[in-house]
This record gives structure tokens, C-alpha cells and sequence, in this order.
């Protein structure tokens, strides 16, 4: 198997609005090789807009074990728990993402969303 090309088919099947079929494509990628953190996030988002959540947050966990200094798998991961109605464990991950890109207005909105809902401001 290719794995650059599947690679290139899956992210084009994602940035098509296939997220489903991109995840199928990139799942053996993943497996193949586990340590691709680029293909791994692929999947992540993958699944996070297919709204296979629980897959998301397994993924986002190794690539936030892999690198803690990953400040986009913090934040996605912090997205992911807030769908899951898990406010309090997104937090976390969300200071994280905010802390590390204080200036990326997504992660600071994502933040103060969740702080409202859990009702602990900064």
C-alpha cells in the first residue's frame, strides 16, 4: 500500500465533506505506522466531524501523550470532550490550547464557553 498517496486521498476526501470516508482510508495508515502524528490528526478531525467522538478522543489522547507541547491536539481534544457533555475534563485541555496560543481568538472563545458552562472563570 502507498501510504503517502492514501494519505492524499484522505485528506482530500476530508476537505471534500467525506469525513467518514477519509477516516476508513487513513485507519490503516494509522495502524501501519502509529507514530505518523500528521495522519493521526487527520483521523482525529476525522472523526471529530463525523461525530465519532469517542474515536476522536482516543486518537487526540496518544497525540497529546506523544507531544504535550501540541497545542491544536489540546484544543481539538478539549472540543471533543465539551460535545461529549464532559465540560470539566475539557477545561483542562482547553487552558492548555489557550496558555500555549494566547492568540488564536478560536481557542480563547472555546475556553471561556466552557468556563461559563462549568461556571469557573479565569
Amino acid at each position: 500500500m502507498d501510504f503517502l498517496a492514501e494519505y492524499r486521498r484522505a485528506a482530500m476526501f476530508f476537505e471534500a465533506g467525506d469525513p467518514t470516508g477519509a477516516a476508513r482510508l487513513l485507519e490503516p495508515i494509522v495502524a501501519a505506522e502509529p507514530g505518523n502524528a500528521s495522519v493521526r490528526q487527520l483521523l482525529a478531525r476525522a472523526y471529530f466531524q463525523s461525530a465519532q467522538l469517542g474515536r476522536a478522543e482516543e486518537q487526540l489522547r496518544v497525540l497529546v501523550d506523544q507531544d504535550p507541547s501540541d497545542h491544536y491536539a489540546h484544543h481539538v481534544l478539549g472540543r471533543t470532550l465539551e460535545r461529549l457533555n464532559r465540560p470539566v475534563d475539557a477545561l483542562r485541555h482547553l487552558r492548555i490550547a489557550a496558555a500555549m496560543h494566547s492568540a488564536n481568538d478560536d481557542y480563547r472563545k472555546a475556553l471561556q464557553r466552557v468556563e461559563t458552562r462549568v461556571g469557573s472563570p479565569r
